[in-house]
């Protein structure tokens, strides 16, 4: 049985990526081992997980996560609040098969979209 996934997605720089999921997106660091390449981030039920890659070309970069949320207008209402950067065009809006969501570019270009069932 399958029971959960974990993204890897790809970081130019670990203490930058750390800093904004942590800092701006209110992610913790899972364990107590720092890997030198590597970085494991969870929040509430999910983790995402980062390898390093230098050579990035952020607008190279097609890495993509969709977080499902029950709370999807108080999230976007928060990220607003917090002067995160919404994707220019990913603002709250409702699709037409019944989702409700937004999406935001990380610092290295993942696309993180996140959207509730209404």
């Amino acid at each position: 049985m399958l029971d959960a996934i974990h993204p890897k997605l790809p970081m130019r720089n670990k203490e930058i990526t750390k800093n904004y999921y942590i800092n701006k997106l209110g992610f913790k660091m899972i364990g107590n081992d720092d890997y030198d390449h590597y970085l494991m981030l969870e929040q509430d039920h999910i983790q995402i997980h980062f390898f390093e890659f230098k050579e990035l070309d952020p607008k190279q970069n097609y890495g993509q996560v969709y977080i499902r949320t029950n709370t999807i207008d108080n999230l976007y209402q928060s990220m607003l609040d917090n002067h995160i950067d919404i994707h220019p065009n990913g603002s709250l809006v409702t699709k037409p098969w019944g989702i409700k969501e937004f999406s935001l570019l990380d610092p290295d270009h993942n696309l993180l979209t996140f959207g509730e069932t209404i």
